[in-house]
């Protein structure tokens, strides 16, 4: 039995391929591990009523703000779980255009199946980290998000100068907050009142 999961702040929606089901069901959850558990167990047992044999399940969902703790607790309730990496999922021109969470899980349950049959261009899996392994990378995730925040900042500063004519300063400098009370504009006035607040 394969399932991939859509997830969400609050909702989960869950699809699968079952043994011995005529459709494949669709089915929306509050977020949360449990829930997805009774689920998977309650497909494998009407798959096992109906006279098919279930010898794994197996579940994907793609990498995200959720982390991997969904994978290591599904795989601790004997579950077989893997983390999708969410840019090696190829999407279609069509898809992109009517994007839906429905149509989300269908190309993840593409991309799934396809990989599962070894064709590993359908998509890649991250590799799952151990809880402390997965702590130990937050210092160098949060290091690059500053760096990231301080670019985006550094930037909106130079674009806003640019419209004042001013091309050279250097808003990464120790001083740069000094030296901004300084600056005049091309025509040589000085910068409105407004502009700490604007940079802000």
């Amino acid at each position: 039995m394969v399932a991939v999961i859509e997830m969400s702040q609050t909702k989960w929606l869950i699809a699968a391929t079952v043994p011995g089901f005529e459709r494949n069901p669709l089915m929306k959850l509050d977020a949360d591990p449990d829930s997805v558990l009774r689920l998977l167990r309650r497909w494998r047992s009407e798959a096992i009523q109906a006279g098919r044999e279930v010898r794994r399940i197996v579940v994907a969902y793609e990498a995200g703000r959720d982390g991997f703790w969904l994978a290591r607790w599904l795989q601790a309730h004997a579950v077989e779980a893997y983390v999708i990496h969410p840019s090696s999922v190829a999407v279609s021109r069509e898809h992109r255009r009517a994007k839906t969470d429905r149509l989300d899980t269908e190309l993840l349950m593409r991309a799934f199946l396809g990989w599962l049959r070894g064709e590993k261009r359908h998509c890649s899996m991250a590799a799952i980290p151990t809880i402390n392994e997965e702590e130990g990378r937050r210092p160098n995730r949060e290091r690059d998000n500053l760096v990231r925040e301080r670019t985006r900042i550094v930037n909106r500063i130079k674009a806003i100068l640019a419209r004042f004519g001013i091309r050279t300063f250097k808003p990464n400098l120790r001083k740069a907050a000094e030296k901004l009370e300084a600056l005049h504009t091309a025509e040589g006035m000085p910068l409105p009142e407004t502009k700490p607040s604007r940079v802000a």
